[in-house]
């Protein structure tokens, strides 16, 4: 009997193009179904439905959600979308409460930090935007992944590229959490659980694994053996949930 699809909800980028390469990053040859979430189109109690979750990438949170009140910064946006921030918000309580594998990219990073009450620095400055903003195309940096993590695990290497799009970065982190990883100049670049026991998969990185093919660097450890990873929980998830059902 055919098995069926694994069923991801990615929230959506604010950019069908953007949205895309998670679409196709996560799918790959896999029986995978993708589902857009977004806070006009999706009903929030449909998440229990899901056996995973991706927050994507996207504009600034609204600095109310990380306890600023200031929203003039230098690269700050036209505007906000503080609905995104509520949805997405709800979307990971109810992804914990429900025990689903959750990734978080770039701006999902910066969300899971400052809903455990941490901060954002608003703009990382000339000399890091230098390295990691992105212009006309993301850029490319060497990290430094801290031995024992979860991350370090996963990508068996202490050190590989990662590409970079963003302007702003974690300041104060998050209670529970854990830096897995940083960069040369310095910016955290990839948290966890610090407490993983009876815990679901959580793992959120700064950079874009889903669109390193741009630089020829899908095969790297940054990108492909995350993607492996976050599917193989997804499947022992849902094999344990059976198992729980069918008790």
């Amino acid at each position: 009997m055919m098995q069926p699809a694994i069923k991801i909800g990615v929230t959506y980028t604010g950019s069908d193009e953007k949205h895309s390469n998670y679409v196709n990053w996560l799918k790959g040859d896999d029986a995978i179904e993708i589902i857009t979430l977004s806070a006009p189109h999706t009903d929030l109690e449909s998440i229990r439905e899901f056996d995973a979750i991706v927050l994507s990438g996207g504009v600034d949170m609204h600095p109310r959600f990380y306890h600023n009140t200031g929203i003039t910064y230098p690269n700050a946006p036209t505007n906000f979308h503080e609905k995104r921030d509520e949805f997405e918000i709800a979307v990971f309580n109810l992804s914990q409460q429900h025990g689903l594998p959750l990734l978080g990219i770039c701006r999902g990073l910066q969300l899971v930090n400052c809903i455990f009450g941490g901060t954002l620095k608003q703009d990382i400055g000339p000399t890091h935007n230098a390295i990691h903003r992105f212009e006309e195309q993301d850029k490319a940096h060497g990290i430094n992944i801290a031995k024992g993590t979860l991350l370090h695990e996963i990508t068996g290497v202490s050190r590989t590229i990662a590409n970079s799009a963003h302007h702003q970065c974690i300041d104060a982190l998050g209670e529970g959490l854990t830096v897995n990883c940083g960069s040369d100049d310095g910016i955290i670049e990839g948290i966890e659980w610090t407490e993983k026991e009876n815990k679901s998969f959580f793992l959120a990185v700064q950079w874009h694994p889903e669109r390193m093919y741009k630089f020829h660097l899908s095969n790297l450890p940054a990108a492909k053996n995350i993607r492996d990873r976050f599917l193989k929980e997804i499947k022992q998830s849902i094999e344990n949930r059976l198992a729980s059902h069918n008790k």
